[in-house]
This record gives C-alpha cells, sequence and structure tokens, in this order.
C-alpha cells in the first residue's frame, strides 16, 4: 500500500513547523520570514510487455524558506525538520539575505491582501490502491493496446501513478494558508509496425479523483489507434497553409500567450508582448480567463504562491489583453498591482466557438491537423515560432495521410490574430483547457 497521508493531522503539524520557523527567523533578527512547506507521498507502478517494470514509492517533505532584512533577502530549504537543522537553514537564509543588495521590489506582499477564504475545492481524493492492484491496472491498459492489432508490435509500456500531498504557506503577517490534493493517472505507450517502419504513440488519462479516470481498456486502445494511424506517415513540400492544433497540443499555444504576459518576462523587457496591455492581439469573439476556485480542478487554489486571495479574472476579453500575469515581486517591478497570480494562471479556458474536431477540418478544408510537436523552437522575446511537427495531411475536410518530419512556423503575434477557430472537443486533462485551435496561414517546411 502507497504511504498514507492523514491530511488533517499532517497539515497541523506543517503549520506548526511553518510558524515555529517564522518564530525563529524573527529570533535571528529578520525582519519578515516566509516560508512554503510540503508533504507528499506516492506509488508508481510500471509494466512492460506484461512484467513489472519498476514499482516505486516516494514519501518526501521539504521547506522553503525565505528570510527579509528590510529589502536584502535570502532564502534557503531543507527536508529536515528537525530543530537544530531548521535554526541552520534559517540561519544559513539570514546569512545570505545580510550580504545582498537591498531591492526596492523585495518583501512580502500588503498584510491586507492576505487571503481570508479558505473554501473547500474538492481537491483531496487518495486513491486506496495497493502495488498488486496498480500493476494489474496498468497490465489491463497494456494488454488493451497489444491486443488491439496485429500490428502494435512492441510496447514502451503501461504506468499506474497515484499522488497526494499538503503544501502550507505561511508569513510574518500571521498568515497560514493549507492545501491538500491528489493527482492520479494512467499512461500508455507503445510501437506499431508495418514492413521497416516503426510508429510509437501514448495516451494518458489523469484525475483528482482515481475513480474518475478513464477506463484502463480505452486507454490502452487509444493510445493503439493512435500510433496505428501513423504510419505511412509522408513528407510534404513547403507551403503556407491553415494549421489544426489538437486539442492536447492547444494548451501549448496559450501557455506561449502565458508566458507573454508573465511580469517576470514583462519587467525584464524580453517578452513580445511588452506594452500591450490593453491592446487588440486576438480576433474580437476571443476570452481567455482562469477560475482558481473551480471545485476539483487540476490548477486550483484559493490562496497563490504569496498569500493573496485568488480570483477568476480575464486576461483576453474582446481579443483585448485584459491583464498581466503578476506576482507581487513582479507587479512592484512593473509599478503595478499583484493580479494574485504569484505561481501562474489557476485553471485557464479559451471560449470555444466551433464544432468539435471534425467540424474543424471541415472549416479548413485543406491544410494540416498537428498530433505532435517536437522541440522548444519559441522565442517569447521576439514571438518566432518554429517546432517540429507531425501530424497528417487533409483536403476537402478529410483526413489524406499521416505526414511526418515537418517544421511549422509563423509569429505568435500572427498566429494569435490569425486564430479561426476554438473548438469544443475541450481537452480537461491540465490546468489549460482548450479544444482544437484553428490558426490560418502558417508555414510547412518540408522538402
Amino acid at each position: 500500500m502507497q504511504p498514507a497521508i492523514d491530511p488533517a493531522v499532517e497539515q497541523e503539524r506543517l503549520k506548526t513547523l511553518v510558524e515555529d520557523i517564522v518564530a525563529e527567523a524573527s529570533r535571528q533578527g529578520a525582519s519578515a520570514c516566509e516560508v512554503g512547506a510540503s508533504s507528499d507521498a506516492g506509488l508508481s507502478a510500471s509494466v512492460r510487455l506484461g512484467e513489472v517494470e519498476t514499482v516505486e514509492f516516494n514519501q518526501d517533505k521539504g521547506f522553503g524558506i525565505t528570510v527579509y532584512f528590510g529589502q536584502r533577502k535570502g532564502s534557503a530549504s531543507t527536508t529536515d525538520s528537525s530543530p537544530d537543522a531548521i535554526r541552520a537553514t534559517v540561519e544559513a537564509a539570514c546569512d545570505i539575505a545580510r550580504y545582498t543588495s537591498e531591492d526596492d521590489c523585495a518583501g512580502l506582499a500588503d498584510k491586507a491582501l492576505m487571503a481570508t477564504e479558505f473554501p473547500d475545492l474538492d481537491l483531496y481524493h487518495p486513491w486506496g490502491i495497493d502495488t498488486e492492484e496498480a500493476i494489474n491496472l496498468a497490465r489491463e491498459c497494456e494488454a488493451a493496446a497489444r491486443e488491439s492489432s496485429p500490428l502494435i508490435t512492441n510496447s514502451d509500456g503501461a504506468t499506474v501513478n497515484t499522488h497526494q500531498g499538503c503544501r502550507v504557506y505561511g508569513n510574518s503577517h500571521g498568515f497560514i494558508g493549507t492545501q491538500a490534493s491528489s493527482r492520479h493517472s494512467v499512461s500508455c505507450v507503445v510501437i506499431a509496425q508495418k514492413g521497416d517502419e516503426m510508429q510509437r504513440d501514448y495516451w494518458y488519462t489523469v484525475a483528482r479523483d482515481g475513480n474518475l479516470l478513464d477506463r484502463m481498456v480505452d486507454v490502452g486502445r487509444t493510445a493503439a489507434e493512435r500510433t496505428i494511424r501513423r504510419l505511412g506517415g509522408q513528407k510534404l513540400k513547403t507551403c503556407k497553409v491553415p494549421v489544426l492544433f489538437s486539442a492536447e497540443l492547444a494548451g501549448g499555444v496559450i501557455g506561449n500567450l502565458m508566458a507573454g504576459i508573465s511580469g517576470g518576462n514583462l519587467y525584464r523587457q524580453s517578452s513580445f508582448l511588452l506594452d500591450h496591455l490593453g491592446k487588440k492581439i486576438f480576433p474580437e469573439w476571443v476570452h481567455i480567463h482562469e477560475k482558481p476556485l473551480l471545485k476539483g480542478g487540476m490548477g486550483s487554489g484559493a490562496f497563490d504562491g504569496d498569500g493573496l486571495q485568488t480570483y477568476a479574472k480575464d486576461f483576453i476579453t474582446d481579443g483585448v489583453l485584459a491583464n498581466y500575469l503578476l506576482s507581487t515581486y513582479s507587479g512592484r517591478k512593473l509599478g503595478m498591482k499583484s493580479t494574485a497570480n504569484a505561481g501562474g494562471a489557476r485553471n485557464l479556458f479559451i471560449e470555444s466557438n466551433a464544432g468539435d474536431q471534425a467540424a474543424l477540418l471541415k472549416q479548413m478544408g485543406t491544410g494540416l491537423l498537428l498530433t505532435e510537436l517536437i522541440g522548444h523552437g519559441v522565442n517569447i522575446v521576439t514571438g518566432d515560432y518554429s517546432r517540429g511537427a507531425a501530424g497528417f495531411w487533409v483536403e476537402n475536410g478529410e483526413i489524406q495521410y499521416p505526414v511526418s518530419e515537418v517544421t511549422i512556423a509563423g509569429n505568435l503575434k500572427d498566429m494569435f490574430m490569425q486564430l479561426q477557430a476554438v473548438g469544443n472537443d475541450v481537452d480537461r486533462r491540465g490546468n489549460i483547457q482548450t479544444g482544437s485551435l484553428l490558426i490560418d496561414g502558417m508555414t510547412v517546411a518540408g522538402n
């Protein structure tokens, strides 16, 4: 059985330790202190070709301590919660702070902005499976993939993961915030072969509650179907065509937007969206917003990394950039208020304006459906976008054949403005929830 965490007991233990650390920092002369504490436990079981590959248990805890001497800052961390280790870690942070230069923007968030409401966000659902059950689930998933077609000739395995943990943040304002959460997943990777050609693909499911995961059989079969349909891949001649980012890839495009409006990139003047607040950067129908207090959401939280109360907000309204993504520190650097986004956006949504992927293929007519992106060719400073890719060539709204070894290229500013449609085939497995994205006029480089 995986190591268990009693969330109520563990949160009280961590709260006490955080309060002790803040008090210790004060005793050592710090004018302010903030502490992030965590305690996690989990189980992972992998099988390959029906045989057990790995079984891993993990149980971790850690404390990140930041102290301030006026506006001089020092940080240190430890996994040891003994009194001697805590004192030594606080001392190390204080020594660093004493010798760093002053930063006018350093310091805790304003006390008046600390979170005061902590609704139950339904994030904690431990999955009571033991090792044998996890192995059997992984075997069931992989077997479904391997048995679905004789073209599935090999496997990289199936993995079952279950995780639960507690987080506590506290500071010398007297603020203490706690959150218990769980996350469970199952994934499968298989290999298909036809003649001398081999292809690999995967599928996975993830949920806060293990009972809400997709069926093992469905995960395995989907992995097999995705792998088989890649056989017979062809190259393309270089062209400029519409590109449809499948839902599982579309979140990355929205993630590039968030990187462009993040306070850290903005105050360093290293963003292609510098000075774009209040300007139109998408078509008028586009609406992108976050819901941090969504029950059961993969990104939900009542307070951000600075202890501020989170709240729902728009980032794109009627195509216009309505808010930056700011922590307390980055807000001060920009002369603006925090948007309670220390740690990033929480449960980000882009509203759909079209049907499912099949409907978007019809709308696209001729172009490229993307199912895989390779590499990290995104320049957030300039917005230049260039990624290796694979997918399917589409004509008359119908998939014609698989495509491999191509590169798609454009600029994020142009891509945002040329967004034609957002599908209702929303991928709900992550913090960014979006359907497929149809973007016009991208360069596809091939032969």
